[in-house]
């Protein structure tokens, strides 16, 4: 039976170097061992982090969703961060700002163990030598932890969450819990309702993760001058990681807007990503998918700079006490 190397090797692979040639095998163990380690230490910085973050997303996920087309039609609920927050507080208490955060915290574990584990486990296969990266596979790497995290994960959480807050907006909310709205959604659109957008957050989580860890592993390798044992200080990872979450929000607002109204509760105005693209673009123009830029921005350079800092700590144990 071949190895998972020996398939890489036999197609030609950039991730595969020829260390590996030697045993297969033994080559596959490292990168198992890596890729569970990323598992576990994801899944506990995902829920850490997101409940520290999460109201930034709340306030991100309500402007993408209030629309108002060049032609005057539709109303338009918030003028801002500020006033969506006052409004949010005043009618739903000040936990209205966590409207959803179940949703997103039964996801979040999953979806950075994925994230997390994939990642270490293709780059158990794409160092070198002598354990870097190189340019082309961070990108590679980063990209493949994003594609495993949106079919795993972050599509049924996502479509939930939106739908969630998307809820709150009407005059009269139907979603009482986690479990029931999964349940109601379900029934509504069938196990597809809960996979909205999936190309989308493909698109968005492939680019996110390829950016992310591109800019955080040659961040990390300038510091370190080449050297892989040289250790990065936490607070200088935090650094890094705010650089990098600001990099590709800049770099895909747009395909997030696009996945945010695919998985919304008028998604059936959309026949697909590209339609929607379009409408967007005819109806409210180029600024639209643009939305949600500075709170997401804020959200995501705290997000990923916490998040490194959690994952590289929980890492730094496991290596000492799981060799």
């Amino acid at each position: 039976m071949s190895t998972a190397s020996d398939v890489f090797r036999l197609r030609g692979n950039p991730f595969c170097r020829p260390w590996m040639a030697s045993s297969g095998a033994a080559a596959a163990a490292p990168a198992g061992n890596k890729g569970l380690k990323g598992i576990i230490a994801g899944g506990i910085t995902g829920g850490i982090e997101i409940c520290i973050t999460y109201p930034t997303e709340y306030v991100k996920t309500q402007l993408q969703l209030d629309q108002k087309t060049k032609g005057g039609t539709g109303v338009k609920q918030y003028n801002g961060i500020g006033d969506c927050v006052k409004k949010t507080v005043k009618n739903h208490g000040f936990f209205g700002l966590y409207r959803g955060l179940s949703v997103l915290l039964y996801g979040s574990i999953p979806k950075s163990a994925v994230r997390f584990g994939a990642f270490e486990y293709f780059r158990g296969y794409a160092i070198d030598e002598k354990g870097n990266l190189s340019p082309t596979n961070r990108v590679l790497c980063g990209l493949g932890a994003g594609i495993c995290e949106a079919i795993l994960a972050v599509t049924p959480m996502e479509t939930v969450k939106v739908k969630f807050i998307n809820d709150q907006r009407s005059g009269n909310p139907k979603y009482k819990g986690f479990f029931h709205g999964v349940r109601l959604i379900i029934k509504d659109s069938g196990f597809k309702g809960v996979y909205q957008g999936l190309t989308a957050t493909i698109l968005k989580q492939g680019s996110n993760q390829a950016i992310r860890f591109y800019v955080m592993e040659t961040l990390k390798d300038k510091y370190r001058g080449g050297d892989p044992q040289k250790t990065v200080p936490k607070y200088v990872v935090g650094a890094f990681g705010a650089i990098a979450g600001a990099a590709s929000v800049y770099g895909n607002t747009p395909i997030d807007v696009v996945k945010t109204r695919m998985q919304g509760l008028e998604a059936h105005k959309y026949k697909s990503t590209v339609d929607c693209f379009l409408k967007i673009w005819k109806q409210e123009g180029v600024l639209a998918f643009y939305k949600g830029t500075i709170p997401r921005l804020s959200r995501v350079c705290l997000d990923v700079a916490i998040t490194f800092m959690i994952y590289d700590s929980f890492m730094d144990l496991f290596n000492k006490v799981w060799p």
